[in-house]
């Protein structure tokens, strides 16, 4: 008993050095604040042309905080998709709107390439941040819309799964396949595992500061609380892919990580090539 705590020990002790790395935190916070100014308007003029009125932002911030009775209320309040979004979208707009997605899928991209070590994509590769954008868009309006299909365990089922899928997907196009999908499943496993704690933190912590800073704060208090659940979906995101390359380290499957080929080749150490960092 006492190696297996001290094996688990040294394993978050692992972790938390490579959190600190990663400044992972620093990356969370960045994720809030671009998936804010991403995410939201997308969403809500997404909604807003949506025929059947499914809510759009707000409805995929209650599922996802486990929101209910008045704190849902106060969150379809300052969200809430008008008709009127439509007609007032300028050509500006969209332009400041393509430029933060792209910058949030770049962001999330280099997220991925600091945790498995890999080359940066080229300037051309740039359509793969627009393709991964448009999957994010539809994976979150999908979950919005189940709402409406099922309930239940069937829908929790297919929440997760769907879910494990897209977030097993998105590092391997993101990294423009340079990260083998049997090294990607782990941390597309802790990833939703993380999220669904989330989801359980957020009904107990959230739903009830979301009510009172409301009242307190008005529009400012919610779109507070909001942006601190963001940043614990940023601290998820980056946090189940780093706990998934230690699994595949755990298991053998990787050696300890390599330097970018880059920086390799401009500073060379006296181990040679070194280590390869995937082992078939």
């Amino acid at each position: 008993m006492s190696r297996l705590a001290a094996w688990h020990r040294l394993g978050l002790a692992e972790l938390h050095r490579r959190g600190n790395e990663l400044e992972l935190m620093h990356r969370a916070m960045g994720f809030a604040t671009l998936a804010l100014v991403t995410l939201a308007p997308l969403l809500i003029v997404v909604a807003a042309a949506d025929p059947f009125g499914h809510g759009g932002f707000a409805l995929w911030l209650v599922d996802g905080m486990a929101l209910n009775g008045r704190s849902a209320d106060a969150l379809a309040h300052v969200f809430g998709p008008t008709r009127k979004v439509i007609s007032t979208t300028s050509a500006l707009s969209l332009a400041l709107l393509a430029f933060f997605g792209m910058s949030f899928a770049s962001s999330v991209q280099n997220g991925y390439e600091r945790i498995w070590r890999t080359a940066a994509a080229p300037w051309h590769h740039l359509w793969r941040h627009a393709i991964w954008l448009i999957m994010l868009m539809a994976y979150l309006y999908a979950q919005v819309q189940t709402r409406n299909v099922l309930e239940g365990p069937p829908r929790i089922l297919l929440s997760v799964g769907v879910g494990v899928l897209f977030f097993w997907w998105a590092p391997h196009f993101l990294l423009n396949r340079q990260v083998p999908w049997r090294y990607l499943l782990p941390g597309a496993l802790a990833t939703m595992a993380g999220l669904v704690g989330l989801r359980g933190f957020s009904y107990l912590v959230f739903t009830p500061l979301l009510v009172t800073n409301a009242i307190s704060y008005g529009p400012v208090g919610t779109v507070l609380v909001v942006e601190s659940w963001l940043v614990g979906v940023g601290f998820v995101v980056y946090g189940g892919a780093l706990l998934g390359r230690l699994i595949c380290e755990w298991l053998g499957h990787l050696d300890e990580p390599p330097d970018p080929p880059e920086r390799t080749a401009r500073a060379p150490t006296d181990r040679g090539q070194g280590p390869s960092a995937l082992r078939s």
